[in-house]
């Protein structure tokens, strides 16, 4: 078993949790997600994502404090672990490992 499983979709759900730092619950993660994607997230695909991760130990999160906007609702907020941290930088050494040893002409188009 890898030592971070972390599918892609769930990295760039990680990385965005760590972008929007204090701010990062369901609607902002889904919309930062949209913006940097350039392509529509489900909402269903997002929370499958967080409580995956949450229940890897990748993810923390707490509600927020209840308002009359929200209806009474409180919004929960996410928060990246450092087990989280760890696997993020798992998966960057991956890549960049990957990437350094790709010949040059096999770049040249």
């Amino acid at each position: 078993m890898k030592k971070y499983p972390l599918g892609e979709f769930e990295e760039v759900v990680l990385l965005t949790v760590g972008v929007l730092y204090d701010e990062a619950y369901g609607v902002a993660i889904k919309d930062e997600l949209e913006k940097r994607l350039e392509r529509k997230v489900s909402v269903g695909a997002l929370q499958s994502a967080l409580r995956r991760m949450e229940e890897k130990g990748y993810l923390n999160s707490r509600f927020g404090e209840t308002t009359n906007a929200r209806g009474g609702k409180r919004k929960r907020y996410f928060t990246m672990t450092a087990h989280g941290k760890a696997a993020l930088a798992h998966a960057k050494d991956l890549r960049q490992r990957l990437w350094d040893d790709i010949p040059d002409i096999a770049l040249d188009f």
